[in-house]
C-alpha cells in the first residue's frame, strides 16, 4: 500500500500543479470572477442544472468543430427531379394553416361581436347605423376621444412617426418616455416609474424579473392570466390562498414559515402576489390588511394595479390613495417597454386632466353608484364586485337550485369540512361547480337582447383550457365617466330588463 501510495505521489502533484496553474490562467481572463461565482451559486442551488449547462457547452462546442457541410460531388445522396415532377409536387403541396380553424362556438362569438364605426366613446355608432351607449371598453374616466389628447397625439405622431423602432434600453427610448416616467412618478408620489408597452407584458414580465427559483410566492387563487404566467416563468416555490381572504392568506403565511423552520431552510425572498381591483371578478384588496400581513411575515408585497390605477381614489391614485396607505417602496414601477411616442405623450396628458381635474373621478363613482342600485336589486343577478369598482361583473342566478349562489361560503378560508384549502394546490377545497355552455349561452343572448334595446355590453372573454382555473362567465360592465348619470340608469334598466327576460324564459 505505501510502495503504490509512493508510485502515485508524482501523479497526483503533477495533476495538483496543473490544476493551480489552470485556476491561475483562468482567473487571469477578464470577467472570470463573475463566471466562477455563477457556476458556484448555480451548483449550490440546483447541482442538476450545473451538470445540464456543462453538457450544453460540450454540445455547443463539438457542433461548432463539427464540419456543417460535407462535400459530395458524386451527387448519389441527391434525389434528381425531372421538371414535369417538380411542377406535380409543387401543385400537390398545400400548406399547413398557421392556427388551428375556428370551432362552432367561437365562429358564433366572433359573428356576435358588433362593429363600431368612426371612433369609439361614451355613444359610438355601429355599421347598422344605431348609435349605442357604450358600458363595453375600458373608459373609466372618459378619456377616449378627448379632443386635447387627440390634438397632441397628433402633433407627436408627425413629429416622431408611429413606431418607437426598439426596445428601451437599445435605441427605443425618446424623451417624450422619459417625460411620461417623470410624470408617472410625480402623480404617484415616487422617485420613479418604469413604462412598459403593454399591460399583459407587464406583470408578466416583472414577476420572474423579482422572483428566481428557490423564492417563495404566495398569490390570490384568483390572480389574472398575465399573472398566472409570470408566475410560472419565474420558477418560484407557489403557495396559493383563498381568493381575497385575508384570514386564508394569513394562514398560508403561517404555515410557510413553519415549514421552513421544520426543513431547517435558508431564509429566501418571499413575495405576495395579488391584483387591486380583480379583472376576473371585480373585487378590491383589503390593502391596510396585505400591508400588516407582509410587515408582520417579512414579505414583499406586489400588486397589480391594472384596473385600479386612475379609476379608483380621490384623484385617481388607486389603492393607497383609496385607503390612505403611503406606497410601500421607495420606488414605484409601473412597467411598459418602449411604447410608441404618440402613446406615451397621450398618456401623459391623461395624467395632466387627472391631476387637474379631480371631480372625473366623483362623476365615476356616481354614475358606478346610479348602475349598482338598478342591479343590485334584481332577482337573477349576483354582483361579486367592489362598490367602488368601475368595472362590474355581473352573474346570472338561474332558478334551479344547482346553480344559485353564493359565490363563496360564509367563511371562504375554511371549507364546508371545515379544513382549509391546499397551499399547494391552485384550487379551493370547495369549488364552486357551474355549467359553462349554459351560462356562457344564456349570457350572450343577454348582451345581444341589451345590444337591440341600444345598449352595448360584454361578456368577460376567458382562454378556456388555458387558465389555472376556469372562471366563471360573467358580463362584464366597464361604467365611465363620459356618461350622464340618466344615461347611466337608462343603460341599467335595459341591463336589468334583459336579464329578466333572459332568463324568465327558463322558468
Amino acid at each position: 500500500m505505501s510502495t503504490t501510495s509512493t508510485s502515485l505521489e508524482p501523479l497526483f502533484t503533477f495533476l495538483s500543479y496543473s490544476y493551480a496553474t489552470l485556476e491561475t490562467n483562468f482567473y487571469k481572463i477578464p470577467g472570470s470572477a463573475v463566471v466562477a461565482r455563477y457556476v458556484r451559486s448555480s451548483h449550490q442551488n440546483d447541482p442538476g442544472r450545473t451538470l445540464l449547462e456543462v453538457i450544453l457547452i460540450l454540445f455547443a462546442i463539438r457542433t461548432l468543430l463539427q464540419s456543417r457541410t460535407r462535400a459530395d460531388n458524386s451527387g448519389k445522396h441527391f434525389i434528381k427531379f425531372e421538371e414535369k415532377e417538380i411542377d406535380e409536387l409543387v401543385e400537390e403541396w398545400v400548406p399547413e394553416p398557421l392556427a388551428a380553424p375556428l370551432s362552432q362556438r367561437e365562429q358564433a362569438d366572433l359573428a356576435a361581436v358588433p362593429i363600431i364605426v368612426g371612433a369609439t366613446g361614451p355613444k359610438p355608432k355601429l355599421s347598422t347605423g344605431k348609435t349605442v351607449i357604450n358600458l363595453a371598453s375600458y373608459n373609466f374616466t372618459g378619456l377616449a376621444g378627448n379632443e386635447i389628447v387627440k390634438e397632441r397625439s397628433v402633433e407627436t405622431l408627425r413629429k416622431y412617426g408611429l413606431g418607437s423602432c426598439g426596445p428601451p434600453g437599445f435605441y427605443g427610448t425618446q424623451d417624450v418616455h422619459i417625460q411620461l416616467e417623470q410624470d408617472l412618478a410625480d402623480f404617484l408620489g415616487t422617485e420613479s416609474a418604469i413604462i412598459y408597452s403593454q399591460a399583459f407584458s407587464t406583470i408578466s414580465s416583472v414577476i420572474p424579473a423579482f422572483c428566481k427559483r428557490g423564492d417563495i410566492i404566495v398569490a390570490d387563487r384568483g390572480v389574472n392570466f398575465a399573472i398566472q404566467k409570470g408566475l410560472q416563468i419565474s420558477r418560484s416555490t407557489i403557495r396559493w390562498f383563498d381568493h381575497n381572504d385575508m384570514k386564508s392568506l394569513e394562514q398560508v403565511l403561517e404555515s410557510t414559515e413553519k415549514e421552513r423552520r421544520k426543513k431547517k431552510g435558508p431564509l429566501t425572498r418571499r413575495f405576495i402576489v395579488t391584483e387591486g381591483i380583480f379583472d376576473h371578478d371585480g373585487a378590491m384588496a383589503d390593502l391596510p390588511k396585505l400591508v400588516e400581513l407582509k410587515l408582520k411575515y417579512k414579505y414583499r408585497l406586489i400588486l397589480d394595479e391594472s384596473v385600479s390605477f386612475g379609476s379608483v381614489g380621490r384623484t385617481g391614485r388607486g389603492l393607497t390613495e383609496l385607503y390612505n396607505v403611503s406606497r410601500i417602496n421607495g420606488t414605484s414601477f409601473v412597467f411598459s417597454a418602449a411604447m410608441p411616442a404618440m402613446l406615451s405623450v397621450a398618456a401623459s396628458e391623461g395624467i395632466n386632466i387627472l391631476r387637474n381635474t379631480p371631480s372625473i373621478l366623483d362623476t365615476l363613482q356616481d354614475n358606478v353608484h346610479a348602475v349598482r342600485a338598478i342591479l343590485e336589486r334584481v332577482d337573477c343577478i349576483t354582483i361579486p364586485s367592489h362598490q367602488a369598482s368601475p368595472m362590474i361583473h355581473l352573474y346570472v342566478r338561474l332558478p334551479s337550485p344547482t346553480h344559485l349562489l353564493p359565490i363563496a361560503p360564509s367563511s371562504p378560508s375554511l371549507s364546508s369540512s371545515g379544513k382549509p384549502s391546499n397551499p399547494l394546490s391552485v384550487h379551493p377545497r370547495d369549488s364552486e361547480h357551474f355549467d359553462l355552455d349554459l351560462e356562457e349561452k344564456l349570457l350572450q343572448d343577454i348582451v345581444e337582447e341589451a345590444l337591440a334595446q341600444g345598449v352595448m355590453i360584454t361578456r368577460a372573454k376567458r382562454l378556456r383550457g388555458q387558465e389555472l382555473v376556469e372562471v366563471k362567465p360573467s358580463i362584464r360592465l366597464a361604467v365611465t365617466a363620459a356618461l350622464s348619470r340618466k344615461d347611466c340608469e337608462k343603460a341599467a334598466s335595459v341591463i336589468k330588463a334583459a336579464f329578466v327576460k333572459v332568463v324568465g324564459k327558463r322558468r
